[in-house]
C-alpha cells in the first residue's frame, strides 16, 4: 500500500462516504419516482404508476436496510465522532453565518446546519412515507394533513439538494470538498483556506506545526 501524500488529509472515513452515497443514491431514486407521480406532466408521460409506487416504496426500504447495515458492520466510533461534532456549536461556529471566513472545523456550520436538515427530513419522509402507505391498507391511518407534508418536504429537499450539488460539483471555491466524499482526503492548502481549525488540528496531530511550505 502507498503511503498517503503528506499534503493530504483525511476527511471522510469509508463508512461515513458509504452513508452519504447510499443517502445520496436513494434520494435521487426517490426524488425522480416521487416526482413522476406527484406531477401529472411526468405521471402521463412514464406512465406505469403501479410500477414507480413499487420502486419508490422498495427503495425507501432498501435505503433504510443499508444504513442499518453500515451502521452495524461499519466504523461506529467515526459516525459517533461525526455526530457529536455536528451536535457542538462553538463561538466560530456561530459566527460563521455572519462572516464566512471564519475559522471552521471539520464541517462549517453551513455543513452542520444542513446535515441537521437531511437528517430531521429523512424521518420525517419515513413516517409520513409509511402512514401513506399504511393508510391504503387501513383507512383509519390516513390524515388529511400527510400527503401534505410528505410533499413540501420534497419541494423543500429539491432546491437544497441542487444547491448542494451547486457547491459540491459546480462552484470552484468548494468543488474540492467533493474529493473528501469521494476519496476521504482533501489537499492541505483546501483545507487550510475552508476549514483552517480543522486542518491546524491535523498539522499539530501529526507534528508537523511550523514546517516549512514545500
Amino acid at each position: 500500500m502507498d503511503a498517503p501524500d503528506p499534503r493530504r488529509l483525511l476527511r471522510f472515513t469509508r463508512t461515513e462516504r458509504a452513508a452519504h452515497w447510499i443517502y445520496a443514491a436513494a434520494f435521487v431514486v426517490l426524488l425522480g419516482s416521487g416526482l413522476c407521480l406527484y406531477l401529472p406532466s411526468l405521471a402521463e408521460a412514464v406512465g406505469r404508476r403501479p410500477l414507480l409506487k413499487t420502486i419508490h416504496v422498495y427503495t425507501a426500504l432498501a435505503w433504510i436496510a443499508a444504513l442499518v447495515v453500515v451502521v452495524a458492520v461499519g466504523d461506529r466510533s467515526s459516525l459517533r465522532a461525526t455526530v457529536h461534532e455536528i451536535d457542538v456549536w462553538d463561538r466560530d461556529d456561530r459566527a460563521w453565518f455572519r462572516r464566512r471566513s471564519t475559522p471552521s472545523g471539520r464541517l462549517n456550520a453551513g455543513q452542520k446546519l444542513n446535515t441537521i436538515v437531511t437528517a430531521s427530513f429523512a424521518v420525517l419522509f419515513t413516517v409520513t412515507g409509511a402512514l401513506l402507505w399504511y393508510g391504503e391498507r387501513n383507512t383509519r391511518f390516513r390524515f388529511a394533513d400527510t400527503i401534505l407534508i410528505h410533499d413540501w418536504l420534497m419541494y423543500v429537499s429539491f432546491f437544497l439538494f441542487l444547491g448542494h450539488l451547486y457547491l459540491s460539483v459546480v462552484h470552484p471555491k468548494t468543488r474540492h470538498s467533493l474529493v473528501g466524499m469521494t476519496r476521504g482526503w482533501v489537499n492541505e492548502d483546501w483545507a487550510l483556506e475552508h476549514h483552517r481549525k480543522w486542518a491546524e488540528q491535523q498539522r499539530a496531530a501529526a507534528g508537523r506545526l511550523g514546517e516549512p511550505e514545500v
